[in-house]
């Protein structure tokens, strides 16, 4: 091979997306992917337990401000944050609601009445104290989902955790498979479009053409599958009990300082707030 066509077949390499080396945009995404997780952990199983409105509002406010300042999203995913969650919260305070015991908030005013129906203040109340934690545990699990990669935190599992990495890179392997399938879908999609299969409109056509899609889809990810486990093979994957890791995820002072500063702000929150307040 000429230097010259070794120096255009490097040139064209495509990265790895799932890289750890890639240029981070906010503190949250030089943490490890483990501290991350388990920073608001304390947190989040405290909130099935609070029954006002005060405590979840704050760790959401909270979440909100280390997604702002520490992973500096897009205006894009700004935008979906800010409206899903509260679209969520108000779904779900509204569906419980609903469904809360009228006997026990009786007492309180009446909002609607449809017939012998009623939607009492108290009910909204509870309703909302739900949607509201529930909303709160979404946004803290935010926090290490729009910053970590799968791939981030199986290799984390792996280092830290001292998780076989025949089980680890399992896993890594079939994140791996996701991009891929998603490739061949869009080639099979054109072929059929090429070649006039499963014309028309409607639920049915539509129903008709993801069936000519699955089986060539399979048959792909078979093949792939088999030329996976034979490259693993060749290579001795899992021959030995400890292998060299290519990209390191390191656990350092500034995770375990991170783990702690949202564990003691977690007590120091509970501590001041009143989680008993409502009931139901």
């Amino acid at each position: 091979m000429s230097a010259a066509t070794a120096a255009t077949s490097v040139s064209t390499v495509t990265p790895d997306p799932y890289a750890t080396t890639r240029p981070a945009r906010g503190f949250l995404y030089r943490l490890n992917p483990l501290a991350k997780m388990a920073a608001p952990m304390p947190a989040m199983i405290a909130l099935v337990f609070v029954r006002d409105l005060q405590t979840p509002l704050v760790f959401i406010a909270v979440a909100y401000a280390l997604l702002l300042i520490g992973a500096r999203l897009s205006w894009r995913m700004l935008a979906l944050l800010l409206l899903a969650v509260p679209a969520a919260i108000g779904v779900i305070a509204l569906g419980m609601s609903l469904w809360a015991d009228a006997s026990r908030v009786d007492q309180s005013i009446v909002l609607l009445q449809i017939g012998e129906w009623r939607l009492y203040g108290g009910a909204l109340m509870v309703g909302l104290a739900t949607g509201v934690r529930l909303g709160a545990i979404i946004a803290l699990a935010l926090v290490a989902g729009l910053t970590s990669t799968g791939p981030d935190i199986v290799r984390a599992t792996v280092q830290q955790l001292r998780v076989p990495y025949r089980v680890g890179y399992t896993a890594l392997a079939a994140f791996r498979f996701v991009p891929r399938f998603a490739h061949e879908l869009d080639v099979i999609r054109q072929a059929h479009r090429v070649r006039g299969a499963h014309g028309g409109r409607g639920p049915f056509a539509a129903l008709a053409r993801w069936w000519g899609y699955i089986v060539p889809l399979l048959a792909g990810a078979i093949r792939h599958a088999e030329r996976v486990a034979l490259a693993m093979d060749a290579r001795a994957f899992g021959a030995h009990p400890d292998r060299t890791e290519r990209h390191i995820v390191t656990f350092s002072v500034m995770d375990a300082v991170f783990i702690g500063v949202c564990w003691i702000g977690t007590v120091v929150v509970m501590w001041l707030g009143f989680p008993w307040t409502l009931s139901g």
